[in-house]
């Protein structure tokens, strides 16, 4: 067995605790995302609610955009029991557990003021466990084996789509939506049981004040290379994903408008997931370790412009399960190795020592898109007023125009042949006594 600091072989990585923890971990971030993104969605097209009212659902999201703004609570307050970061995961997990439980108790047609109220909810929660787990990840894996257990993590909360998308929707043709959501909340048990399984990292830093937990965290970040190049990082953290996101916000009332049953799209789905989540965790290790994580961006970004044309050429063809299959691998494969290697990135560009609120502060502005340009999704393909709307297909088209911009930013940010991980994200930061220093040494 290697010691930890020495880079083993891959097999022997993906077999060690360590990756077995991301793994379980990202089907527990996952679940509650999808539930809100796949199943919620389903529930209310099936009760007949139109698609501006569940597209407009987007916005109780609004939490995983403004995670970094309580970060360094949880990073400055452990809980009694169990440590800072397995004490509020388990906290989060159980709160989830119960809230989506709750949804069982309303209906689709008649309290959907209620059910945003409590999509809110689930939201705030599970952001808040991302920003634990997340944390969690980035300070247990050392960094030759961060690359994999992100695409590990990414990966599996991919795989956890197979229950409320899956698994829910092919329930929801045999048994009440109030059956199906305790259904899937009892799947957040595995989040339970991995949190009190998982050892509690080491503490790299330890804020000295509410103040200093605060602002040392932006500071850091922003003296690396200054304003302008925290600004064009944030900015790539909005664009780069934007594209895709988008394609995906209304994925499961797109497959019901275009004929299929929930049992087709949850039948079709399962065999569809279960197949690019093992060629995707193998990809993505695989294009990590040979291309770097620069390189990797522009394979998955172009692999994402290809899946969002996938949805348009399903929306023209319609009602077609074979290539329902296809669209769904490309959309499992493709979005989830973009994901895996934009992950890794983030963690790469993140400092150990503020680790939560600096993970917390690019995942959020990744999410802008998905919460804000996803609630107006409905009205891009239905109309406003005299609009007729874009459609089904000219919506995917111009999702695939979005994504463009974020490739650009990687002659800047991610350069093909530039140092690995771009200088944007890791220049060091400078103390003020090393600069005078410096501007001294260049006067003499």
């Amino acid at each position: 067995m290697p010691a930890r600091s020495e880079k083993p072989p891959l097999l022997e990585l993906l077999a060690n605790r360590r990756m077995v923890i991301a793994l379980l971990c990202g089907f527990s971030s996952g679940m509650p995302l999808f539930f809100l993104y796949q199943l919620v969605p389903a529930w209310l097209r099936d009760e007949g609610v139109d698609l501006k009212t569940i597209s407009l659902f987007a916005l109780v999201s609004f939490p995983y955009t403004w995670k970094f703004a309580w970060a360094p609570l949880l990073d400055r307050l452990p809980p009694p029991l169990l440590g800072r970061r397995r004490g509020w995961a388990l906290i989060t997990q159980i709160a989830l557990t119960l809230g989506l439980a709750a949804m069982s108790l309303l209906d689709a047609s008649a309290d959907v003021e209620r059910i945003a109220w409590l999509a809110g909810i689930v939201a705030f929660f599970s952001a808040s466990q991302d920003i634990v787990l997340d944390a969690h990840r980035r300070e247990l894996l050392d960094d030759h084996e961060f690359g994999v257990g992100s695409s590990l993590f990414v990966n599996a909360y991919r795989l956890s789509t197979l229950v409320p998308g899956s698994l829910g929707l092919i329930l929801a043709d045999h048994l009440s939506w109030s059956q199906v959501h305790l259904v899937v909340a009892a799947f957040m048990l595995v989040g339970i049981a991995t949190t009190l399984w998982m050892p509690e990292p080491e503490v790299h830093h330890e804020p000295r004040s509410w103040w200093r937990s605060v602002a040392d965290p932006f500071i850091e970040f922003i003296g690396r290379g200054g304003w302008r190049a925290a600004l064009g990082l944030l900015a790539f953290m909005l664009l780069y994903k934007l594209g895709d996101s988008m394609a995906t916000a209304l994925i499961t009332p797109f497959y019901l408008d275009v004929g299929f049953s929930k049992t087709e799209i949850g039948t079709v789905a399962k065999a569809a997931t279960l197949w690019s989540f093992v060629a995707g965790a193998a990809l993505a290790a695989g294009l990590l370790g040979r291309f770097g994580v620069n390189r990797s961006l522009w394979i998955a970004g172009f692999l994402q412009l290809a899946t969002i044309l996938g949805f348009a050429a399903l929306s023209e063809v319609g009602r077609d399960s074979t290539l329902l299959f296809v669209v769904v691998s490309g959309e499992y494969l493709g979005v989830g190795l973009g994901t895996a290697v934009f992950v890794t990135f983030i963690g790469h560009a993140v400092s150990r020592q503020h680790t939560a609120t600096q993970f917390a502060l690019l995942t959020s502005f990744a999410a802008v898109p998905r919460t804000f340009a996803n609630a107006a999704a409905g009205s891009l393909i239905e109309g406003v007023g005299d609009w007729q709307g874009l459609g089904w297909t000219g919506y995917f088209l111009f999702c695939t125009a979005l994504a463009i911009p974020g490739m650009v930013m990687l002659w800047w940010i991610a350069p093909w042949n530039g140092p690995e991980v771009s200088a944007v994200a890791t220049k060091p930061a400078r103390s003020a006594r090393s600069a005078r220093s410096a501007r001294s040494a260049r006067s003499q």
